[in-house]
């Protein structure tokens, strides 16, 4: 078995190295996640899942999905495919949803760039039989079954807050580049930012000034770190809590004469922000490891449509090598802790 770190996943455990195979396996019209409890709503031969991300071509997407597709295939699942839109907008996702729906899926997979965008669209879905496993990004509770977190979200947002203070000294101004406006995961942690820095006396000489969204894309998030810079001349500080918006803002500083003078963290991919932090942009960024995350939800959806689990709070269901998990209040599983990257242990990682 080959790992993606030389000798342990994040967080001292062990995580298998998958790669993404974006090519979409045909799927056969089979009505599924009707069963009762204990029952199984389909044939095991007949069982379908299909993941829908936020965006497809996204790095960080590609390692989570990677994950879900080893994981798919260890729980048994007789195929599983990625469909999804090449733009993270608020209702791209429906008629990726619809799709699946008329084609009888039995799991669907989604990480919702809207929780109410979707909430429609995955209501006829699980009406027609199908179980609903958000994962990353929430989708409204009332609309899915169980819900795959990275972290308990607050944790995410407290080590961001943490690592810009200590990157600036305890003062001064700072930003958040966040993804998109509606995304549930990134609003939760920026919720949990701002009472941090409202409230930790520790903080109370960093000023938040402003919160500039990049979609997701590379481009529209160098431009948007660009004119943060521009229109905060006194800026120390970035928080970037997405992978495409802190490797493109490590980008634009990486090139520019804030280099050394803004720092720079937030949520990133160990080899995307590796030349950065080697050559003294960045110090310290965190991120969990994104291939867990597919990894888990595949075996979640599993449970669900053999009748397993109805993801209620105490449900517990074997995640394959990542052992057994609970459902807790809310439909909420966690995946594991971040981790914190900097000079002296990011080349023992390799996703």
């Amino acid at each position: 078995m080959m790992f993606n770190r030389k000798n342990t996943g994040l967080g001292g455990r062990m995580v298998p190295l998958v790669t993404l195979t974006a090519a979409a396996l045909a799927l056969t019209g089979c009505a599924g996640g009707g069963g009762t409890q204990g029952e199984t709503s389909a044939p095991v031969e007949e069982q379908k899942i299909t993941f829908i991300p936020k965006q497809l071509n996204n790095p960080y997407t590609d390692v989570v999905l990677g994950g879900g597709k080893k994981g798919s295939e260890e729980a048994g699942f007789a195929s599983s495919q990625v469909v999804g839109p090449l733009e993270a907008s608020a209702s791209s996702q429906v008629s990726f949803i619809n799709a699946e729906t008329q084609a009888g899926t039995n799991v669907i997979v989604i990480a919702a760039n809207d929780p109410d965008a979707v909430c429609t669209a995955l209501g006829e879905a699980r009406s027609a039989g199908a179980k609903i496993v958000a994962f990353d990004s929430d989708a409204n509770p009332d609309c899915r079954d169980v819900f795959i977190s990275q972290v308990v979200a607050k944790e995410v947002a407290l080590i961001q807050t943490k690592l810009i203070a200590e990157q600036i000294g305890g003062s001064g101004e700072i930003a958040i580049l966040s993804a998109t406006a509606n995304a549930t995961n990134q609003n939760e942690w920026i919720k949990f930012m701002e009472e941090d820095l409202n409230t930790n006396p520790a903080y109370k000489d960093i000023k938040l000034v402003a919160k500039v969204y990049g979609d997701d894309d590379d481009t529209k998030s160098f431009q948007e770190a660009q004119g943060l810079l521009q229109a905060h001349p006194n800026l120390k500080g970035i928080i970037s809590p997405t992978t495409v918006g802190i490797a493109a803002t490590a980008r634009y500083l990486s090139t520019s004469a804030y280099k050394g003078k803004v720092a720079l963290t937030g949520l990133g991919l160990p080899n995307e922000m590796r030349p950065f932090v080697k050559d003294g942009t960045v110090t310290e960024f965190a991120l969990w490891d994104p291939a867990q995350l597919g990894y888990v939800a595949a075996f979640a959806g599993k449970a669900l449509v053999e009748g397993k689990i109805t993801g209620a709070a105490g449900d517990t269901f074997t995640a394959g090598e990542l052992g057994d998990r609970t459902v807790e209040e809310g439909g909420l599983v966690i995946v594991g802790p971040p981790t914190v990257f900097n000079k002296d242990n990011i080349d023992q990682y390799d996703f």
